[in-house]
């Protein structure tokens, strides 16, 4: 195996093994984010974009906590500058590991319907990274193997990303504000009118 093709492997490995260890410790990440002040904000998009740009990675999660932790818009500008932040990462870490692909062979197992527009285009990859589950993956290892612009390869992830995970904000701050007001202060109120 060339230097290259091993310098390859072990970066996508590494990436793999620091989004499972941000998986892994979820919650100790939120628990240093609150305790963090001001310095939560940086932490958290460093965090997401680490994320983003390993393959293959469910941020679901990470885009709804980020709108409980820092609320609907900071959560949400969060959420839009670690995606800005991935797409960076994951195309230079794409540039290193795709050389491990069979780039003709990625773009004849695509649907149909994604390999009508020009490969390596502008819609080519938007239409590409809808594709749920390996979509944006895919996306980003052929614009790298492709060697498309870096901006092309950002704004067309984050036109895709950006307004679902701006979604995923609001609804993270929406869900934990209704469970604050609706449940967690009824019951202490109960528990104080019922203490001893």
């Amino acid at each position: 195996m060339t230097s290259s093709r091993f310098t390859g492997v072990a970066l996508f490995l590494a990436s793999i093994g620091v989004a499972a260890l941000v998986v892994a410790n979820k919650r100790g990440i939120d628990h240093l984010l609150a305790a963090s002040g001001w310095f939560a904000i940086p932490i958290a998009i460093v965090v997401f974009g680490l994320l983003a740009a390993a393959p293959f990675t469910v941020l679901d999660g990470i885009g709804i906590s980020y709108g409980v932790i820092f609320g609907p818009f900071v959560g949400a500008l969060v959420n839009a500058a670690g995606l800005a932040l991935g797409a960076v990462l994951g195309y230079l870490l794409a540039r290193r590991t795709s050389k491990l692909l069979k780039i003709d062979e990625e773009i004849e197992r695509l649907p149909a319907w994604v390999r009508r527009y020009r490969v390596g285009s502008s819609l080519f990859l938007i239409v590409l990274r809808v594709v749920p589950g390996v979509g944006n993956t895919a996306a980003t290892q052929i614009a790298a193997s492709l060697r498309v612009p870096l901006w092309r390869q950002v704004y067309t992830m984050c036109l895709v990303t950006v307004p679902l995970f701006t979604a995923y904000a609001f609804a993270g701050h929406g869900v934990s504000t209704y469970v604050q007001q609706h449940i967690v202060v009824p019951a202490e109120h109960f528990v104080e009118r019922h203490r001893p």
